[in-house]
């Protein structure tokens, strides 16, 4: 039987790679619990293995506990202080003292309970081995059999006893895939999680679209050219932006390759996608201006504030810029990481025109001068008052238009507005007062609640929801006095 015991962990251990150590920490588990359905459930029982021989020990356990605890539960686990004194002259509370039991049969165990103790254990180890051999390769491209597929998600084996899973999310539309096919995806997750799959690929993640281009363009992987962004509609059209280190390199020819070669075998990996290989540029307007391509861009509107632009092009060449259902020009919003609104050079002319008779209108508004100046203004590309009261005077000055006292004439209006609105924000503000509860927040005083308040933080509420850098934006302190009042006013939060 000792033998038996032996031969378990031996075949455990192989078939499933984990150490001898924890198929026997999970036997005597199993033994233990076996025991205590002989001898009592409230038993604590521990059973040793001779690692060596597969002899094996029972013992029953107590755990020492002072005279006057209060949390002393039960004798059949527990022993005062006092009493295992009389067999231990040196116990104290918190020790252990066991005493050997009759070990039972190991045919006697219930099998169905030992085998699932100890492949709860084997499982246990297994995921733990992943987690340990995975967690450093979120980044990498996997590649495994399609074990089965499940709800839409494929089950991907990795080879020994490691499985992956690509989620229905994460698998390209209408991609025919099916058991035994040979499939590639990018670890984007190593889950430590106790139930369900524990590693993550992704065949619709742009970064996939990223490393497939690193193993097929040799310039990428030794860092001539690289890849500065991508964006995927999975398994129909993307982009992916590239830019070459030394300037005697083309970077789109080279991802391209001899008569379209390795562009066309990241392409059938892709189920067929359409690539557009897009060159970076620094100007991000040229940059928007490549990524909207093959669509010819006429010219483009910047709206920095809004972090948008606005593109025309050719009326004939609107739907091809705009892409099927939007394709093109939000593959380009995603790649460039602006907002780009398309429309033909005659709406984008005629919306110039409205931002500019806009703008007219309120350079004569604010500084009350004619249509004339404001217009000039306008052309000379000012769009607000503070860029007219703050810019140096060398480019107000180059207008040909403007002598020296027209610019400080137009400079001291600017600021004039500037320091009224500034004036007007300020008596607004001083028009609010904090609420009450707001003034009962420790090392608080009336002056600065009245700033708070100024500030939109008028009650307790308020004040206790804002982290300390949002806090210092409002209302400039000390770091450390806003960090207490944060602190002092969610104490009182709760209190109340």
């Amino acid at each position: 039987m000792n033998k038996n015991v032996l031969l378990m962990v031996d075949v455990v251990s192989n078939e499933k790679g984990v150490e001898q150590e924890i198929i026997f920490e999970a036997l005597e588990a199993a033994l233990a619990s076996a025991s205590k359905e002989h001898y009592g459930a409230d038993w604590d029982i521990r059973v040793s293995i001779d690692r060596e021989t597969g002899d094996y020990e029972t013992y029953r356990r107590w755990t020492v506990v002072d005279d006057e605890d209060e949390n002393f539960e039960t004798p059949a686990r527990q022993i005062l202080l006092a009493r295992a004194l009389e067999t231990m002259p040196d116990a104290k509370p918190g020790d252990v003292r066991e005493e050997p039991l009759p070990s039972i049969e190991f045919g006697r165990i219930g099998a169905q309970k030992a085998k699932q103790v100890i492949f709860q254990r084997v499982r246990d180890a297994e995921r733990s081995r992943v987690v340990d051999a995975y967690k450093e390769r979120v980044g990498e491209l996997m590649t495994g059999l399609v074990k089965r597929i499940e709800r839409g998600a494929v089950i991907v084996d990795l080879g020994g006893t490691t499985e992956a899973i690509i989620p229905r999310e994460h698998v390209i539309p209408r991609e025919p895939v099916r058991p035994g096919d040979r499939v590639r995806g990018y670890l984007y997750e190593v889950s430590p999680q106790t139930r369900g799959p524990q590693l993550f690929l992704s065949r619709t993640s742009p970064k996939f679209l990223m490393e497939l281009f690193k193993l097929e363009v040799p310039e990428i992987a030794q860092g001539l050219i690289e890849i500065k962004g991508g964006a995927r509609d999975p398994g129909l059209r993307a982009k992916i932006a590239v830019q070459a280190k030394d300037k005697r390199i083309d970077p789109v020819g080279a991802c391209v390759g001899m008569r379209g070669s390795r562009v066309q075998s990241v392409s059938n990996e892709l189920a067929g996608e359409r690539i557009d290989i897009v060159p970076w540029d620094d100007n991000i307007a040229q940059f928007v201006i490549n990524a909207m391509a093959p669509a010819e861009v006429e010219s483009i509107i910047v709206d920095e504030e809004a972090h948008a632009m606005s593109i025309a092009v050719a009326e004939d060449k609107l739907a091809q810029a705009i892409g099927r259902g939007g394709q093109n020009v939000r593959l380009a919003s995603e790649l460039t990481g602006w907002v780009l609104n398309v429309m033909t050079a005659a709406e984008a002319e005629s919306k110039k025109e409205q931002e500019n008779q806009s703008l007219q209108q309120m350079f004569m508004d604010n500084l009350d001068v004619d249509v004339d100046i404001a217009n000039i203004l306008v052309q000379e590309g000012f769009e607000s008052i503070e860029a007219i009261a703050y810019v140096p005077d060398e480019e107000l000055l180059g207008i040909a238009e403007f002598d020296e006292g027209v610019v400080q004439e137009l400079r001291t209006r600017a600021r004039d507005v500037l320091l009224n609105k500034e004036l007007a924000k300020a008596e607004a503000a001083a028009s609010v007062k904090p609420a009450d509860d707001l003034l009962t927040v420790p090392g608080l005083d009336e002056d600065l609640a009245y700033k708070l308040a100024g500030a939109g933080i008028v009650t307790l509420n308020d004040l206790a929801d804002l982290a300390t850098d949002e806090l210092l934006e409002k209302v400039p302190m000390d770091e450390a006095r806003a960090a207490e009042l944060i602190m002092n006013a969610r104490s009182v939060n709760e209190q109340a």
